[in-house]
């Protein structure tokens, strides 16, 4: 069963968007570099733009027709209708904003036809452009007034900061790895993105030149909260940020109250790590040559997918936080005031992007419910874990399943299953197996395969659900074994 169109998020993982949202690809427009002022320090490589707001009106007129007759308005509106309106994104001025950049500009030409499918793409530098839905949802979590100035952690392919920017009056965005930052500038300079700002650098750093901020938001994970983040900050202020373990995290919008944070806990999430002083000073590390699954029998329950060690700001002392404002030591990592305990809404710890699915206790077992009434429409639940392939020849993966009433979607692979799916360590697709599919009505069994793991194998995402299917299917006891070295 073919279904390789997964990627792991630089951001969100999701699945293979259905045949309507595929965009035509179109002729290669690729961008000029912009021109950089170097300096000794690497977080002041600054980005001029190439146009701006004394651009000339011809320029101007130029991308505006540019945007205005694009030939994939149709699939991005598509987009918005079919697969983040109905995933709970509710803002008018959000929804604009994404139906109205085009993402097709911002991700390689090898992956334009997947433009406007609901997914993650590699972007290059084992980096990746955020899935539609997230940035959607993280945008309108950020509630963006148009007065806000906004600090971005990582440009990636400038996609996040090119919705924000009509959101908001101006938008400063930092990517560390210099290739990545000066492509997404000749983007933004195209298509007249003239109140984005950006440079090359250490996002742990922030931007302190142009400081304080309305709002921050950061596009990858640091283990714990940056001080020079909260530090330009401005009181009364917002960051949203993805904190936790390289596989483990959760999704939190922080308000700076009396130079501290309160912190509410918004999702499971994953995001790519945030490289640098980040992940330098990261003290836990996945141990890729004994994969491990969380909560493969759903036993656990509660909001969170960290423990209060684990919690962003916790585990460091408090003490050597200074959140008064001073420089200090930019290692170190925030104090975090009060905590939000609850999410907004039930999530099955240890998983992240669940749709149409919950937590089921029966006779004092636990497991995970998909249901889905309408063919083509995301019921899924997804892990990423860390594995090596040079440390692990294979590995046995296994479930108990039941189906109730299990019809196949429209797509020819819109079948429930267990499946995994293997990445290099550029985040390059390797392929994806999979246990199934499951169809019909049937009672508990147990469902195993003995799978290869390729030779560069480097991180994996294990999915489970319908995948556009209807009915009911329930999952209990996922288990990955190591098998061999």
């Amino acid at each position: 069963m073919k279904m390789s169109n997964f990627i792991l998020a630089g951001c969100f993982v999701f699945g293979k968007a259905p045949p309507y949202l595929i965009a035509q690809d179109s002729p290669d427009q690729r961008p000029q570099s912009a021109a950089t002022i170097v300096s000794p320090n690497p977080s002041r490589l600054i980005l001029p733009q190439t146009s701006s707001s004394s651009s000339s009106p011809a320029d101007s007129s130029s991308a505006d027709s540019s945007r205005a007759n694009d030939r994939y308005a149709g699939a991005r509106q598509r987009l918005v209708d079919y697969r983040i309106r109905t995933a709970g994104v509710v803002n008018e001025r959000v929804l604009a904003a994404i139906r109205d950049t085009p993402r097709h500009e911002f991700v390689p030409r090898a992956v334009r036809d997947k433009a406007y499918y609901d997914m993650a793409l590699p972007i290059g530098s084992a980096q990746t452009i955020s899935s539609p839905f997230i940035v959607a949802s993280m945008t309108e979590t950020l509630d963006p007034q148009p007065s806000d100035r906004v600090l971005e952690i990582g440009t990636g392919s400038g996609y996040q900061a090119a919705v924000l920017s009509p959101l908001v009056d101006e938008v400063y965005s930092i990517e560390i790895v210099e290739s990545l930052g000066v492509t997404a500038r000749g983007v933004l300079d195209r298509l007249g993105y003239d109140n984005v700002f950006t440079k090359i650098g250490d996002g742990f750093l922030g931007w302190p030149a142009e400081a304080p901020f309305d709002k921050i938001i950061v596009t990858c994970s640091p283990e714990s909260v940056p001080v020079p983040l909260v530090e330009q900050l401005r009181e009364g202020g917002s960051m949203i940020i993805p904190v936790g373990e390289r596989y483990q995290q959760t999704l939190y919008r922080m308000t700076k109250r009396d130079g501290k944070l309160v912190r509410e806990p918004l999702r499971p999430t994953l995001f790519v790590p945030m490289t640098g002083t980040a992940e330098a000073s990261r003290q836990q590390l996945p141990d890729p040559a004994n994969p491990q699954l969380a909560n493969g029998d759903f036993e656990t329950s509660g909001p969170g997918n960290q423990s209060d060690a684990d919690k962003p700001g916790v585990g460091d002392n408090p003490s050597d936080a200074d959140t008064s404002g001073g420089v200090g030591d930019p290692s170190r990592s925030a104090e975090v005031g009060d905590e939000i305990e609850q999410y907004g809404q039930e999530f099955i710890s240890g998983w992240y992007y669940g749709r149409q699915v919950k937590r089921l206790v029966e006779a004092g077992n636990a497991m995970a419910r998909f249901e889905n009434e309408t063919p083509g429409l995301g019921s899924h639940l997804l892990q990423g874990i860390a594995i090596d392939g040079r440390e692990v020849f294979s590995i046995r993966l296994s479930a108990r399943v039941r189906t109730d009433n299990v019809e196949k979607g429209p797509d020819a692979d819109a079948w429930p299953m267990l499946a995994i799916s293997y990445y290099d360590e550029q985040r390059r697709d390797l392929g994806m197996f999979s246990l199934g599919p499951y169809r019909g009505t049937r009672d508990w069994r147990t469902d195993s395969r003995l799978l290869r793991v390729p030779p560069n194998a480097r991180e994996a995402i294990i999915r489970i659900g319908l995948f556009g299917a209807t009915g009911r299917i329930d999952f209990d006891d996922i288990r990955l074994e190591k098998v061999g070295r």
